[in-house]
């Protein structure tokens, strides 16, 4: 099975800036799709972002675009998310998430079968 561990939530001012990690371990990933969905409270479950674990290709959510970067390091089995120019609607439990079977472009969460546990992030205004 696959195991995902996030970390790097906490509370920061807007304009600031967070890093969130994702340990993946458990088995080979090199044909997985991992994502970045968050959920603030009395929502939707919502896409962030996406990256192949092998090759190239991102992608993220228009809220998104031009302020988180998500990265991967094969080494070290992490998927990160840098957060610049945080808003206070930013804020919400941030997952990660894997895609065994390796599709592209897909939004809905329910295509995503492993998930980590949830990080908290909040934003103040």
């Amino acid at each position: 099975q696959v195991q995902l561990v996030e970390s790097g939530g906490g509370l920061v001012q807007a304009g600031g800036s967070l890093r969130l990690s994702c340990a993946a371990s458990g088995r080979t990933f090199s044909s997985y799709v991992m994502g970045w969905f968050r959920q603030a409270p009395g929502k939707e479950r919502e896409f962030v972002s996406r990256i192949r674990w092998r090759g190239t290709g991102t992608d993220y959510a228009d809220s998104v675009k031009g302020r988180f970067t998500i990265s991967r390091d094969n080494a070290e089995n992490t998927v990160n998310l840098q957060m610049i120019n945080l808003k206070p609607e930013d804020t919400a439990v941030y997952y990660c998430a894997a895609d065994s079977n390796g599709r592209w472009g897909n939004n809905n969460p329910r295509y995503y079968d492993y998930w980590g546990q949830g990080t908290q992030v909040t934003v103040s205004s």
